[in-house]
């Protein structure tokens, strides 16, 4: 099990660590037969991050072996089997990180003081993250979630579970005051407590926000407490305990809604921009405005790829075999406008296709 993909995560990555962190990245496949070349493709990494760290007069033989173990500990944690688009290793002495991400990323080892995080950036801003709130009277379950996957979230309080026994229950319903679940007070406790739960979660990873359940569990949850603007809602019961597939798929129609009401947004503020001459378009303007940190909002379409060359002043279209190309030039970008305050947002594919794949609203 790969760790989560947080905002702090990302924040303690991008940190500086001791010379040499390296961070090796490759394109993985899902589906035979072309994911008989990831083994191999992933040793021959392995091979160039040794050798070059066998050559880095910079790396003491005491810090090399220390990175070498790490790098070996971070490979044995790696499934292929269970591949997404990319993989991305990073290791440093003391630590060692894997990420699988549902993007593709360039084959690279880089050996810096730094890992170079723009790769995982750009796959954790086109993954859609959100949050399923399943309710239920007595399990509340957080299902951390995203197009390709849901996974049951268990910290921060998460899942909330009791019992629906009453052990007075039989009294009770002698003298006629047995109260349907949904008015009772030890269930709207329960439900509170899972309210302020959900607050700690949000807190520091906000996200969109879809509770799940029977009409009367969602209806009780929406009563005791507030929740996001923008929340939706889903009356389907039984997911409690999962599995995570059927989360996945409950909220799939959801996701879909929620992205196609997202692009219309998106391109009605990028033409809006342009209409105030606040708006750069293509890749070459969208790269100088991130350099200048003026993107307020940043539009790409989400399997958008391109390998450029980088002349300073402009970028060309190059050959993936040229030296000195840049093939995660977009990446980049992604990376330069979060860093500067921007809002970034994949729209599907084509919907930028009037301005070369990616355009930009500016703040001047």
């Amino acid at each position: 099990m790969y760790p989560e993909l947080s905002t702090e995560a990302l924040g303690k990555l991008r940190q500086p660590r001791p010379y040499p962190a390296v961070s090796l990245l490759m394109p993985t496949h899902r589906r035979a037969p072309d994911n008989a070349q990831d083994p191999v493709r992933l040793r021959n990494l392995l091979a160039r991050a040794e050798k070059d760290l066998e050559n880095d007069p910079g790396v003491t033989r005491e810090r090399r072996a220390d990175v070498l173990s790490q790098l070996e500990r971070a490979v044995a944690e790696v499934d292929l089997v269970h591949a997404e688009d990319g993989l991305v290793i990073y290791v440093a002495p003391g630590e060692h990180h894997v990420w699988t991400v549902a993007r593709t990323v360039p084959e690279r080892v880089v050996i810096a003081d730094t890992f170079l995080t723009r790769n995982l950036v750009a796959a954790r801003s086109a993954e859609r993250p959100y949050w399923a709130l399943t309710v239920a009277a007595d399990r509340i379950s957080l299902w951390n979630g995203s197009p390709e996957r849901a996974v049951e979230h268990t910290g921060d309080g998460f899942p909330l579970t009791r019992s629906l026994d009453d052990p007075d229950a039989e009294r009770k319903e002698r003298i006629g005051d047995l109260p349907s679940t949904f008015r009772d007070e030890d269930t709207r406790t329960f439900f509170r407590d899972a309210h302020e739960a959900l607050r700690t979660v949000l807190a520091s990873e906000r996200r969109q926000l879809y509770v799940i359940g029977e009409p009367p569990a969602v209806a009780l949850f929406e009563e005791t407490g507030s929740l996001p603007q923008g929340t939706d809602t889903l009356h389907q019961g039984g997911l409690g305990h999962g599995p995570e597939e059927a989360v996945r798929k409950a909220v799939a129609p959801l996701l879909a809604a929620h992205e196609e009401a997202v692009t219309a947004t998106v391109l009605a503020e990028l033409d809006a921009a342009r209409g105030r001459r606040e708006y750069a378009g293509g890749l070459d303007e969208v790269h100088e405005a991130a350099k200048e940190g003026r993107i307020r909002l940043l539009g790409v379409e989400e399997h958008y790829r391109t390998v450029v060359r980088d002349y300073g002043d402009h970028l060309e279209p190059a050959d993936p075999s040229d030296l000195d190309s840049r093939d995660d030039i977009v990446d980049e970008i992604v990376e330069q406008a979060l860093e500067t305050g921007a809002e970034v947002r994949f729209v599907h594919d084509d919907a930028l296709a009037d301005v070369n794949r990616i355009a930009a609203a500016l703040r001047y």
